[in-house]
C-alpha cells in the first residue's frame, strides 16, 4: 500500500480579504481571519460549522481553539501548526491539512494565514532593542538585521558562482508586474512596472534593486480541504492535491551562516521527493507560484525545482519565458508577493488552485498540473503540486 497523499485530498474553497499596506487594515489579525474562512467557506458552498480542522503556519496568532468558537464549530479534530517562519510553511501546512484529511483525522480542514502588521509590528525592518540573543547574536552586530540583508548574501554567491546577471533578477519583477496589470485584486494594479523604472529605482541591498523585494500586507486568505471522494459535491471544478511535503538539506539551519551548501533555496532535497509523490516530471508543470520573498530566491528555487540549469539562468530568465499565457513556463501569474500581495505566500497556493479551476485573471491554456514552491532560502521549506481530475 503506498503512503502519500497523492490524489486522496481536493481543495473546494478559497477565499481572501481585501489585502492592505502593512499597518493599515482596519481590523484586528483575528477578525481577518474569520473574514477569509467565512469567505473560503462560502466559496465551496458549506456552513463554517462544517469545518472541523484547521492548519496554519509561520507563527500565525490566530488560535484555532478561538476560531473554532467564534465560527460555531461543535467538534474540533484537528489544530496545527508548521514550524519555521517566513513562507517557508506555506505548503507544509497544506501538507499537514492533506494528511489529517487522508488518514481521517478530520473531514474538512481550512488552511489560513492572518496577517496585521499594524497590530503586531513589521517583518522587514531589522529588530530594534538594547540586547540581541540566539541566532541573531552570531549576525545583526555585523550589520545583517533584515531578511533583504540575510538573503543578499545567499543570492549573490549564487549570482557569483554561476554568472548570474541582473538582467535574470529584473526578468522575475517584470513578470509578475505585469501578471498584476490583469488582477483587479493586486496591491499593484495600475502600477506597471518597465526596464528603465526597475533600473532606476533605489537599491535596497545587492542585488535587490526595489522591484526585487517582496510587499508588506494586512489580510488574510484560506483554503477548504476535503477528501478528494467528496470533492464532486461543490461547486466549483476541484484541485487535487498530488504532493505536499516539506523538508530541508544537511545543516540547512545553520545560524552563522556557515552550512556548508551556501548558496542555495533549500529545496534541494525537497524538489526530488516532491515530484516522485506526484508522480509528475519538471517538464510537466504548466504553471508555477514561486515565493518570492527576493527575486534571487525564486530564480534559485526554480533551479532547484529543475526547471533551469544553474549556469542556464541568463537565457532563460527573461519576461517573454514568464508570463501567462504563452510563457515557456508561466510563473507567479497572479502577481505574486511582488505585486499582487504579500501574505507569506498563501495566496500563491490559492493562485495555483485557480489555474486548475480555469479562473485565473491571467489563465494558462488547459493547465492540469500547477506547482507552488513556499519560501525559499528559509527553513525548513515546502512545495505542493496541484492538479486536475485528468492527472488521477
Amino acid at each position: 500500500m503506498s503512503r502519500t497523499v497523492r490524489g486522496k485530498v481536493a481543495v473546494v474553497g478559497l477565499g481572501e480579504t481585501q489585502y492592505y499596506k502593512r499597518g493599515e487594515a482596519p481590523d484586528a489579525e483575528f477578525k481577518l481571519a474569520l473574514k477569509a474562512i467565512l469567505a473560503a467557506c462560502e466559496d465551496a458552498g458549506i456552513s463554517p460549522k462544517q469545518v472541523d480542522g484547521f492548519a496554519s503556519f509561520s507563527n500565525d496568532r490566530s488560535d484555532p481553539s478561538h476560531l473554532a468558537a467564534a465560527l460555531g464549530i461543535d467538534d474540533l479534530r484537528f489544530s496545527n501548526m508548521q514550524w519555521g517562519g517566513g513562507g517557508g510553511g506555506g505548503s507544509g501546512a497544506i501538507a499537514n491539512a492533506a494528511a489529517a484529511v487522508a488518514t481521517g483525522m478530520a473531514e474538512c480542514v481550512v488552511v489560513f494565514r492572518a496577517l496585521a502588521q499594524g497590530q503586531f509590528g513589521r517583518f522587514g525592518q531589522g529588530p530594534q532593542r538594547d540586547v540581541i540573543a540566539g541566532d541573531g547574536a552570531h549576525t545583526i552586530p555585523y550589520g545583517l538585521m533584515s531578511p533583504a540583508q540575510s538573503f543578499a548574501m545567499k543570492v549573490t554567491r549564487f549570482m557569483h558562482d554561476h554568472g548570474v546577471e541582473q538582467n535574470a533578477l529584473r526578468a522575475i519583477s517584470l513578470a509578475s508586474y505585469h501578471h498584476a496589470q490583469n488582477n483587479p485584486r493586486a496591491v499593484m494594479y495600475g502600477r506597471p512596472l518597465d526596464e528603465e523604472k526597475y533600473d532606476n529605482s533605489r537599491w535596497i541591498v545587492e542585488p535587490f534593486h526595489l522591484f526585487d523585494c517582496c510587499l508588506e500586507n494586512d489580510g488574510a486568505a484560506a483554503m477548504v480541504l476535503v477528501a478528494a471522494e467528496r470533492a464532486r459535491d461543490f461547486p466549483h471544478k476541484p484541485a487535487y492535491i498530488l504532493s505536499a511535503l516539506s523538508g530541508s538539506h544537511y545543516r540547512a539551519g545553520a545560524s552563522v551562516h556557515n552550512t556548508p551548501d551556501y548558496a542555495s533555496s533549500t529545496f534541494k532535497t525537497v524538489a526530488p521527493r516532491l515530484y516522485d509523490m506526484a508522480q509528475v516530471k519538471p517538464a510537466d508543470v504548466d504553471v508555477l507560484q514561486c515565493y518570492e520573498n527576493f527575486t534571487g530566491g525564486v530564480l534559485m528555487s526554480m533551479v532547484e525545482h529543475q526547471f533551469c540549469d544553474p549556469d542556464g539562468c541568463n537565457e532563460f530568465f527573461v519576461k517573454d519565458n514568464l508570463i501567462a499565457p504563452s510563457g515557456k513556463l508561466p510563473t507567479n501569474t497572479s502577481g505574486g508577493n511582488l505585486a499582487e500581495c504579500y501574505m507569506h505566500g498563501l495566496g500563491l497556493n490559492i493562485e495555483a488552485v485557480r489555474q486548475i479551476r480555469g479562473q485565473s485573471t491571467n489563465q494558462v491554456d488547459d493547465a492540469d498540473v500547477a506547482l507552488v514552491a513556499s519560501g525559499p532560502m528559509v527553513t525548513p521549506v515546502s512545495s505542493s503540486i496541484f492538479g486536475t481530475e485528468a492527472t488521477l
